[in-house]
C-alpha cells in the first residue's frame, strides 16, 4: 500500500505538461523519483527585508498527524478557516464550496460558484475569508472562466438552505491570463488587510516579464480590486513579477511575504517577496546569481517538491509538495534558513495541495489525490490536522 491509512479520531478526541518540462504543471502523473536531500540556497537574493526580532526556529522539528478532519473530498484546492474554527474548502473541478465542521468533520455544501470553467489546472482554486467577515460575511474566490482567471467575492448566508447559501459573484478583478496549465490561484489577506494573489503565466512565458500583464505575478489590491498605496506602480495591482506559477503565499512573524512557485525542469523555489522585484522567470530558474533578478531563499529539484500551499507556524515555513508528496519544513532566523529543510510525511498521503495554520500552533493539510494526477485510494481526498514543532 502506497501510504499508511489513517483512522479518523472522534470529535471529542479532538496543488501540455510534457511539452514544457517535468514540473510544468502540478507535477507529472508518474511516481516521483525519491531523493533523500535537497539542494538549498542559504542566502536570499536581492535586498532582503530587515531582520526582525523573532527568535530563530530550532534546526530540527517534528510533525504528528493528530486526526483526519474530513475525507471523501473531490479535487479540493483552497482552504479558508472561518471565525469559530470551521473550514471552507473549494473543489477545483466541481466549482463548489463546502463547509467542514472542525470538530465532527460534517460536510455542508454552500453552493457552486457561477462561471467556473474547470479544465486542466483551472477551475475553482483559492478561497479566502475577508478580515471583515464578521460584518459582511464575504468569501473571496479565485477561479477560471471561459475567458480568464478572476477574483470575485460572494456573500455567504448560513441561514439559507444547504447548497444555496452563496450569493451572486461580485467580480473584484478580471483579466488574469488563463491556460490549461499555470493558472496560479492562491489568494490571501495579508497583515495589512489587503488582498494578495499569486498568478501563473498560463504557459506563455513572456507574460512573466511583461509588467502590463497580470500573468506570472504576485498582485496586491484592496478588497474592491483596486491598486494599493505603496505598490511599485500606484496605478497597478502588480506587486512583484518574473514568476512562473505562484501557488503559495504566507507571512512570517515580522510581516514579510513568502511565496512558493513551480520551476520547470530544474528548480522549484521558495522566495522572499519584495515590492517591485523581478524573480527571473523565464530568464532565471533557481539560484543563478544573475544581476537584476532575485534568487530564491531555498530551492528543490522538481521531483522533490512541485510546491503548492505554504504556511508560517512556529518560526518555520511549511510547504506542501504535489509531485514530491511530502511536507517540507524550512526553519528560519529572520530571512535566512538556519538549517537544511526537513521533509515529513514522504509518500504517506500522496500529493499535498494546501497547508494553513490551524490557529493553535498547528496546521490544516489538504491532500490532492483526486486531481487527475494522483492515485486515489479509499478516503481520498482528506483534510488532516497536524501538530508541529
Amino acid at each position: 500500500m502506497r501510504r499508511l491509512a489513517v483512522t479518523a479520531v472522534s470529535a471529542a478526541a479532538a496543488v501540455l505538461l510534457l511539452a514544457v518540462g517535468c514540473s510544468s504543471g502540478d507535477g507529472d502523473s508518474g511516481p516521483p523519483e525519491r531523493s533523500p536531500g535537497t539542494s538549498a540556497s542559504r542566502e536570499p537574493g536581492g535586498s532582503p527585508a530587515p531582520q526582525g526580532t523573532s527568535p530563530a526556529a530550532p534546526a530540527k522539528g517534528s510533525v504528528k498527524v493528530v486526526r483526519t478532519v474530513a475525507e471523501g473530498l473531490e479535487s479540493p484546492w483552497g482552504l479558508a478557516p472561518l471565525p469559530g474554527g470551521d473550514l471552507l474548502v473549494s473543489s477545483r473541478d466541481t466549482g463548489k464550496i463546502f463547509r467542514i465542521a472542525a470538530g465532527s468533520g460534517k460536510k455542508t455544501e454552500l453552493g457552486s460558484v457561477p462561471g467556473v470553467s474547470p479544465a486542466g489546472e483551472g477551475g475553482l482554486l483559492g478561497i479566502a475569508v475577508a478580515p471583515t467577515y464578521g460584518e459582511d460575511h464575504l468569501v473571496y474566490a479565485y477561479f477560471t472562466t471561459d475567458s480568464d482567471n478572476r477574483i470575485a467575492r460572494l456573500l455567504y448566508d448560513e441561514k439559507r438552505p444547504a447548497a444555496s447559501q452563496l450569493g451572486a459573484p461580485d467580480t473584484v478583478l478580471k483579466g488574469i491570463p488563463k491556460g490549461t496549465i499555470h493558472n496560479g490561484g492562491r489568494i490571501a489577506f495579508g497583515p495589512d488587510r489587503m488582498l494578495y494573489a499569486g498568478t501563473g503565466e498560463s504557459g506563455d512565458q513572456g507574460l512573466s516579464q511583461d509588467k502590463t500583464s497580470l500573468g506570472g505575478k504576485i498582485l496586491r489590491m484592496t478588497h474592491d480590486g483596486e491598486p494599493v498605496h505603496g505598490n511599485p506602480d500606484p496605478d497597478s495591482v502588480v506587486y512583484s513579477y518574473g514568476h512562473r506559477n505562484v501557488q503559495g503565499l504566507a507571512w512570517d512573524a515580522e510581516k514579510r511575504l513568502w511565496a512558493a512557485e513551480f520551476g520547470q525542469n530544474t528548480w522549484d523555489e521558495l522566495n522572499l517577496v519584495e515590492p517591485g522585484k523581478n524573480y527571473g522567470w523565464p530568464l532565471a530558474e533557481g539560484k543563478g546569481g544573475k544581476s537584476g533578478y532575485v534568487d530564491p531563499v531555498e530551492q528543490w529539484t522538481t521531483d522533490e517538491a512541485s510546491p503548492s500551499g505554504i504556511a508560517y507556524v512556529k518560526g518555520s515555513i511549511w510547504m506542501a509538495g504535489l509531485r514530491g508528496e511530502r511536507l517540507w519544513r524550512i526553519p528560519l532566523a529572520g530571512t535566512k534558513p538556519v538549517a537544511e529543510p526537513q521533509a515529513f510525511l514522504d509518500g504517506r498521503y500522496g500529493r499535498l495541495r494546501t497547508v494553513v495554520p490551524d490557529g493553535a500552533g498547528g496546521l490544516w493539510l489538504v491532500t490532492s489525490e483526486t486531481d487527475g494526477r494522483g492515485a486515489p485510494e479509499s478516503g481520498d481526498d482528506r483534510i488532516l490536522q497536524l501538530r508541529v514543532t
